[in-house]
């Protein structure tokens, strides 16, 4: 597992020896960025602000970091992640730029500073974790107007989606669906 590009480019991540948990392919998080940075979500990565939910090992946010992105919250409450994500960001210098969250998403109380441009979730696949996880962060005040939601999931699991919010996109990459979500001109957020 590395960055796939940007100013951190080829840099190795850390994870735990004995781990369960399934991180972000490079290939997927590669196309993922692609579309990202394609310009028809808009700018979601320059002098950014994302949330890297259920972060693990930080892969999705450190990327974002390696891409322009200025801020980066990570969110975890497995200790052996939370270990990986602070060597990683260690790694890559990072520190002055990210903000670990040890805790559960789905009782975060932590109000956001600012609405997030960019929030990145990768749930444990089959878990139905992402759609409490979204309202929590909405609760709280990460979810702007604006703010595009990338969730990922196992290709073949019906993701539930807040009413709130709306898909944009959906794309397929190996065993992984990823989802593009915004707050909906209707329902939404703020």
């Amino acid at each position: 597992m590395r960055i796939v590009a940007g100013r951190n480019r080829g840099t190795k991540l850390a994870a735990p020896e004995n781990w369960n948990t399934r991180p972000t392919a490079d290939r997927t998080r590669e196309s993922l960025f692609g579309v990202l940075e394609g310009g028809r979500m808009g700018d979601v990565l320059t002098d950014s602000l994302v949330v890297d939910v259920f972060a693990g090992t930080g892969a999705l946010g450190l990327e974002a970091l390696s891409r322009g992105a200025t801020e980066v919250v990570f969110i975890e409450s497995d200790r052996e992640a939370v270990w990986a994500l602070r060597e990683n960001i260690a790694r890559l210098k990072a520190g002055d730029a990210a903000t670990v969250i040890e805790g559960d998403t789905l009782s975060l109380h932590r109000t956001a500073p600012r609405p997030a441009d960019l929030i990145l979730m990768d749930p444990p696949y089959n878990s139905g974790l992402a759609a409490p996880a979204l309202d929590q962060l909405h609760k709280c005040g990460w979810v702007g107007g604006e703010t595009l939601i990338v969730v990922e999931c196992e290709k073949s699991e019906q993701l539930e989606i807040p009413e709130w919010l709306e898909v944009l996109d959906n794309r397929r990459y190996g065993k992984a669906q990823i989802s593009f979500l915004r707050p909906s001109m209707s329902g939404g957020a703020d």
